[in-house]
């Protein structure tokens, strides 16, 4: 299984005005992205208790390219009050388009780093948790997509 980490800063996203945003060429190139993806994790800064504006803006220009997918949230903070931020971002993904959510968030503060600014063992423990479910969430799905017949079948 390959991973591939997006760096939304490493692309000229314009902003989405439901006119000519979606025929930018990072928009296409992160849309193919995502459309190739089995699972995606997002990671994303929190801002006044809601993920950046720049993960809203992926989701909205990349859209029905997240269908169906399962997808995990790594979320960072400057206090523990904004832990349920990313709720509203997952709700759009599974009512517009009909995302599996993965019901293990990362959620971490400056409290959760080392002295070296690295995530401490609990952090990188719930890390690896994350990944694994998602993983496993992506394979079953993908088993279950190759083997519906026989799933279906009495």
């Amino acid at each position: 299984m390959s991973v591939e980490l997006v760096d939304l800063a490493e692309h000229d996203l314009p902003a989405c005005d439901g006119t000519g945003s979606f025929d930018h060429p990072s928009v296409k190139t992160l849309t193919d992205i995502i459309d190739a993806a089995g699972a995606i994790l997002v990671l994303s800064p929190v801002y006044n208790y809601d993920l950046s504006a720049a993960a809203k803006n992926l989701m909205e220009l990349t859209g029905s390219a997240w269908t169906e997918k399962p997808v995990g949230f790594l979320c960072a903070a400057g206090g523990q009050t904004s832990y349920m931020s990313p709720v509203g971002f997952a709700n759009s993904l599974m009512f517009y388009f009909r995302c599996l959510i993965v019901p293990r968030f990362v959620y971490c503060t400056k409290n959760d780093l080392t002295e070296a600014g690295e995530p401490g063992p609990e952090i990188r423990d719930r890390v690896e948790r994350l990944a694994a479910a998602v993983v496993d969430l992506s394979c079953a799905l993908a088993w279950v997509r190759e083997n519906k017949a026989a799933v279906a079948a009495p």
